[in-house]
């Protein structure tokens, strides 16, 4: 029940938050993403479904690597796919499964 609830607030809370906080961007930098997520009481165990929603492809790698060095960010991606799936809720999250 958490779960779906933390992902489910990435999916809706997230954008806004960060348009609000520094206006409307194609993608967020990652300490604009964990300024957000930590300010706002977002659930940062989900921190690199915020990276996966609003870094730049290359900047998304870097800093995934950097600070979640055990992360698959393509098998956690999938993951998040197929819970999404399940559970028939995509939001913002849509843009996942482009």
């Amino acid at each position: 029940m958490f779960k779906r609830r933390a992902i489910k607030k990435y999916g809706n809370q997230l954008l806004p938050r960060l348009q609000k906080r520094y206006g409307e961007q194609t993608f967020y930098n990652a300490s604009q993403v964990r300024a957000t997520v930590y300010q706002c009481n977002f659930n940062p165990s989900y921190l690199p479904l915020g990276y996966l929603l609003f870094l730049e492809p290359y900047a998304l790698n870097k800093i995934v690597t950097t600070e979640f060095p055990e992360l698959c960010i393509k098998k956690y991606k999938q993951e998040i796919k197929e819970y999404l799936n399940e559970r028939k809720y995509y939001g913002y999250l849509k843009q996942l499964t482009i």
